[in-house]
């Protein structure tokens, strides 16, 4: 038994048991054992940020973590963008980073790099394993690693040598990880949160774990109990949606509506969420959203026992339950397609238990109030704000739940990461990609205004069109084995998701929206 073996044996132990792959030949004795492990799925992805996306999305359904297989220092950095989305998804994910062997790396090979370097700007767990006998050990301590918490990203590095030496002694039982259990809520803070609720005008502020059906339900009630406000982060790593779940009210993206939003707000209450602060910085914006001298109340940070926070609060207050709001889903559409007909057709057809992965950019402005009375779903958003993320996270997301997912992504970011079409369709998975066509970066049109530059010629307007050429996205699916269609109404998109809920595994689906915004 070589160490290749060992880590996958010990990998099985702690229940990890999928690995999305981007190989190379340090990685090979890895690549070889998998013949020996049938309890490790090994999934082939054509770019590294396509499996480091699947890791962050397969960590939002499951909560625990896959693993990614990488190689060096190049293949890491490949990956880093939507490792960086999953960090701040605050999710488990186990990164194995293929290395040169231990005697090879003073030579300084072409591929030579500071793996260390690129991992420590992930904030997360780190080891570089340098013995057979103890790599599994380490293994199991990455595990616990990537369990935090909160869930963080963890590297370890396994030199090649380590890889095909033999382990000397075989243990009796594979080494394994503890699950730790989440933060405790400071006593002090509770206090404090729960008098401001009772003698402030408060906002109730959701992110992370905190934004599940039960603890919405729980949130609300503390908001009505008080009369605060009910709200949610712009971003969400997911959360449920849906007619019967309570609905808070999402923060606005854009600085100057987030900021009128908050300005009443004497406190802010934080369970599983930052501060809320804006996306970017904008002349005569301020940067902190809250009004000056609102009290931040970190109630529970990430990681935190939120379901435990809440189910004080209301214990605290008292807080009835308070009814969920009712109302008809959206009708299905007919005519022109535009950004406003898109969302009511996902609105319409949405199945219940679907997941949803959005990165519709501008073009899902109106996503979230026409799904607000769709059948119970779940939604994922774009944590980190580094695009390319929809289409990997969509594919973990679909091996994790083994249910339909519907991948709603912009023309600009999907370029990104196109290649998770291509092991969607290798692997069978049951998705609905719809591809968003207005042939723009359309946010960067919004964001030259918003931080004041003034665009005068045609050098700048070239640097955000994507009509020159213009890409055929549905062309580009079916060359990577996912059959494409193209739809310029309304009624062929419903028609069209609708057909792909029915038929087993993926498809794509390319909405042609016009240019721009609309």
């Amino acid at each position: 038994m070589n160490g290749a073996h060992a880590l996958l044996a010990t990998l099985g132990a702690n229940d990890v048991s999928v690995c999305f792959s981007n190989p190379g030949t340090t990685e090979m004795h890895f690549v070889a054992a998998l013949d020996d492990a049938p309890g490790m799925r090994g999934i082939l992805c054509l770019f590294e940020g396509v499996a480091t996306g699947a890791a962050d999305g397969y960590a939002r359904v499951k909560g625990t973590p896959a693993a990614t297989l990488m190689h060096l220092g190049p293949g890491l950095a490949n990956g880093w963008a939507n490792l960086h989305n999953a960090r701040r998804a605050h999710v488990p994910v186990l990164n194995v980073v293929g290395d040169h062997a231990t005697y090879h790396s003073r030579f300084d090979a072409p591929l030579q790099s500071n793996i260390e370097l690129l991992a420590d700007a992930l904030e997360g767990w780190y080891r570089r394993t340098t013995s057979s006998d103890q790599l599994a050990r380490d293994a199991a301590d990455a595990v616990a690693g990537a369990f935090g918490p909160p869930g963080r990203v963890a590297t370890l590095v396994l030199p090649a040598d380590v890889s095909w030496s033999d382990v000397g002694a075989v243990p009796a039982a594979w080494p394994r990880a503890d699950r730790p259990s989440s933060l405790a809520i400071d006593e002090t803070t509770f206090e404090r949160a729960l008098k401001a609720l009772r003698t402030k005008r408060c906002t109730v502020f959701l992110g992370g774990s905190a934004l599940s059906k039960e603890q919405l339900r729980l949130a609300q009630s503390v908001a009505s109990t008080t009369s605060s406000r009910f709200m949610m982060e712009t971003f969400a790593t997911k959360m449920d949606r849906g007619a019967g779940v309570a609905s808070p009210e999402r923060l606005i993206y854009l600085s100057e509506f987030a900021v009128d939003q908050l300005k009443e707000s004497e406190a802010i209450i934080l369970l599983g969420s930052r501060e809320p602060v804006g996306f970017f910085a904008y002349p005569n914006v301020p940067s902190r959203l809250a009004p000056e001298g609102c009290d931040i109340i970190d109630l529970a940070p990430p990681g935190s026992d939120t379901l435990g926070a809440l189910q004080s609060l209301v214990e605290a207050l008292h807080a009835p339950l308070v009814p969920i709001e009712r109302g008809e889903p959206a009708a299905r559409p007919t005519g022109e397609l535009t950004t406003h007909s898109f969302s009511a057709a996902v609105g319409a057809t949405l199945k219940e238990g679907l997941i949803v992965v959005d990165e519709s950019i501008t073009s899902g402005i109106q996503l979230f109030g026409a799904t607000r009375f769709a059948p119970d779903h779940q939604w994922m958003t774009l944590t980190g704000g580094a695009i390319g993320y929809g289409l990997p996270v969509a594919l973990g997301a679909a091996v994790a739940s083994k249910q339909r997912v519907l991948a709603l992504e912009s023309d600009g970011s999907m370029m990104y990461t196109l290649q998770a079409l291509w092991t969607m369709a290798r692997e069978g998975l049951d998705v609905t990609v719809v591809g968003l066509s207005n042939r723009s970066y359309a946010v960067l049109n919004v964001e030259l205004t918003r931080v004041g530059a003034v665009p005068d010629g045609a050098a700048s307007a070239r640097m955000l069109e994507l009509d020159d050429p213009t890409l055929d996205l549905s062309q580009l699916a079916s060359a990577q084995g996912v059959p494409g269609v193209r739809v310029t109404s309304a009624d062929e998109l419903v028609l069209a998701l609708e057909r792909s809920y029915a038929t087993p595994g993926p498809m794509f689906i390319e909405a042609m929206l016009p240019k721009g915004l609309r």
